[in-house]
């Protein structure tokens, strides 16, 4: 007669505690990893520590590689000293970074990459309010650098602010 487990629920409940342990641990790893850990997690946090060394306050990284609806594909990234952007004036970007703060500029800008960009087809949108309301947030975004006329009409987000933009609304999602 083989030997019979003296308690079966406490062994199940011991490996579910140690399970959950262990994910636990992962989480709060992958949250601040150590240097050298977590490399396939973390590739471009471990990259970016080796390029900027120990002797600054850091930097920031951002990229992207995107496919748009329309069939449009942006490759890009940007880096820079953490140092750089402390020393920055921020009230600077204020009407690049305000122009991003009404609903329905978020809406036209999703629309835009989506692939209605002519004015016509915008004011067509009941969404985006009347023609009148379309133009004056067209041209908040042209003003913030966040879209652009290439011709009378018809409105683009430029290549360098794809990413930018995709990263700042994933950010805002967190």
């Amino acid at each position: 007669m083989p030997p019979t487990d003296p308690d079966p629920l406490e062994r199940r409940v011991s490996e579910l505690e140690r399970r959950f342990a262990d994910l636990i641990s992962k989480i709060t790893d992958e949250k601040t990893p150590p240097r050298g850990q977590h490399a396939d997690v973390f590739w471009a946090l471990e990259g970016l520590r080796e390029r900027v060394g120990e002797d600054n306050s850091g930097a920031v990284l951002y990229t992207g590689t995107v496919d748009l609806p329309t069939g449009e594909h942006y490759d890009w990234q940007f880096g820079t000293a953490v140092d750089d952007l402390f020393e920055a004036d921020w009230s600077e970007w204020a009407g690049t970074l305000g122009a991003l703060g009404h609903p329905v500029r978020l809406l036209l800008l999703r629309r835009v990459l989506s692939g209605t960009r002519t004015v016509a087809e915008l004011a067509a949108d009941e969404a985006l309010g009347t023609t009148g309301q379309v133009y004056h947030h067209l041209r908040q975004l042209v003003s913030g650098g966040w879209l652009h006329s290439s011709a009378r009409g018809h409105y683009t987000v430029p290549g360098e602010r794809v990413v930018p933009l995709l990263v700042v609304l994933a950010g805002a999602n967190r």
